[in-house]
């Protein structure tokens, strides 16, 4: 009796086994068919980006040409990372365990006379009006670690640097007489309620301190 029961049970199994394999088999064609009668069946959800950003490129693509500033023609914009020197140490000030453990802050330098991505009337004028900032070796320096995050405080430090060269890269306007008479009127005027409202501060200061009185 038990040997017929296991028999039996052996047959369902196979039965089962069978019916799955042939419910996968006809699952593979149907999708098959579907494939080639209306393009490749894929499931979308109703908030992918195709449905979020309708007229939206989602192919990912690299520039090819850098876009000039009209402010700065003299100056694109492009900083090639390999000849910066770049490196990496962990940041002060609150962050938790993690800010020692993790070197986001970033030290940017940027050797100005060896700098042949720029014109030389660029790296003259940085020579000249930067000199303060400029080490030994040549190099200007830019530190940044406003951030937890190495690759955003790297970008704060290229956009620092690509602002001083913009910043130098325009040409210096030149001061009329009429105007240079009237900063200079400015000037002095400023000077004088600077005076008077200096010398108020000290009378009131002075109005405050207790009479001496003789016996």
């Amino acid at each position: 009796m038990n040997v017929d029961l296991y028999v039996l049970h052996i047959s369902l199994v196979n039965t089962f086994v069978k019916m799955n394999v042939i419910k996968l088999h006809c699952m593979r064609s149907l999708c098959r068919q579907l494939s080639t009668s209306c393009g490749v069946f894929s499931y979308k959800s109703a908030i992918c980006l195709e449905n979020i950003y309708p007229k939206s490129n989602l192919s990912i693509t690299t520039a090819t040409e850098v876009a000039v500033d009209p402010n700065c023609p003299n100056f694109s914009g492009f900083i090639p990372i390999d000849k910066l020197h770049i490196t990496y140490s962990s940041s002060s000030g609150p962050g938790g365990q993690n800010v020692n453990m993790v070197n986001t802050k970033v030290d940017l330098r940027f050797h100005v006379a060896s700098a042949d991505w720029i014109s030389k009337d660029i790296r003259d004028n940085i020579l000249e009006q930067h000199k303060s900032r400029i080490t030994k070796e040549g190099f200007l320096v830019f530190r940044s670690d406003k951030t937890r995050f190495q690759h955003l405080n790297l970008a704060d430090a290229l956009e620092r640097l690509r602002a001083l060269i913009r910043a130098v890269a325009l040409p210096v306007m030149e001061v009329s007489p009429e105007t240079e008479e009237k900063l200079r009127k400015r000037r002095e005027k400023n000077a004088r309620i600077r005076l008077v409202e200096k010398r108020a501060r000290s009378l009131t200061k002075q109005q405050r301190n207790s009479p001496s009185v003789d016996f």
